[in-house]
């Protein structure tokens, strides 16, 4: 799990190595005027010079949005994150880590959805590092990590569900709400072994492969006609009913049961038709 490293203003550590070199250079000059011996000033020279090396192999500058994982000879010792200028420990290895808001958009996955139908899908996902310790130790790659665990989730979300519901209350790929917060839900269980939180998770790309785009594309225009012609029958009957209840109610004409048919029978074609039709006025008697 992440934590806080040891670290200190860089600013206070820059001050220290300036008044060090400052020390070392009035006692070179002091020994040099006073005659001191030559090896107590070359092990002062020496000793001043190692001090500043080692304080300056502990400072790091950190942006805003990166951090800094810190080891001590393979020993994980912190993470520093707040921006600005610090010094830690000396003689450790920094690793920078972002914690940027990334995108990662997967290929175009040709797979089978729940019917067996093969489709083509692809997705964006929006995710960033929020345990730098997870990201750096706990997988090789934490980048290619979220791509493999992506596209396998993409992969299973297209297998779990059917392009298109053709029963109701069947969610499809199609409905995109409950596909994406469903991908998102799973992808965020997988990546966090990782350090990793995924913030949104959407299907940019949703179709028939090509050897079954033409047929499905015919199926889905047959079905649009279906429900079209279903839903000019329901209303067509609507009207004829009611003319005959208000032909009845208003005593305008008296019709038999086979007059009744017949009138139906031409309103239903009227009103049903694709084609426009023409009239034919009867100039005789209705009998």
């Amino acid at each position: 799990m992440e934590k806080k490293a040891f670290r200190v203003s860089g600013w206070l550590a820059v001050f220290v190595m300036l008044a060090l070199v400052g020390g070392v250079v009035a006692f070179v000059a002091t020994a040099v005027a006073n005659d001191v011996n030559e090896g107590l000033t070359i092990a002062v020279i020496i000793g001043g010079a190692l001090l500043i090396g080692l304080i300056a192999s502990g400072l790091i500058v950190i942006s805003p949005n990166d951090a800094r994982v810190i080891q001590f000879f393979g020993r994980y010792v912190g993470t520093i994150s707040e921006p600005g200028m610090h010094v830690t420990w000396p003689l450790t290895e920094k690793k920078k880590i972002s914690k940027r808001i990334r995108n990662f958009e997967t290929a175009r996955l040709k797979v089978s959805d729940a019917d067996g139908n093969p489709v083509e899908i692809a997705a964006v996902v929006v995710w960033r590092v929020v345990d730098t310790y997870a990201a750096k130790f706990a997988v090789d790659d934490f980048v290619d990590f979220v791509e493999v665990q992506s596209e396998t989730a993409v992969r299973h979300l297209a297998t779990s569900y059917p392009y298109e519901a053709h029963d109701s209350g069947r969610t499809s790929l199609r409905d995109s709400a409950a596909v994406s917060e469903e991908l998102t839900n799973e992808l965020g269980e997988r990546a966090i072994l990782a350090g990793i939180e995924v913030i949104e998770s959407r299907v940019t790309h949703l179709a028939y492969a090509p050897e079954i785009a033409h047929a499905m594309l015919a199926r889905q225009q047959a079905s649009a006609v279906v429900a079209a012609r279903f839903k000019i029958v329901e209303g067509a009957i609507g009207m004829v009913t009611g003319a005959l209840e208000q032909l009845r109610e208003q005593h305008v004409v008296d019709l038999d049961e086979e007059r009744k048919a017949q009138m139906v029978s031409n309103l239903l074609v009227v009103l049903c038709g694709d084609r426009s039709v023409q009239p034919i006025v009867n100039a005789g008697t209705l009998y």
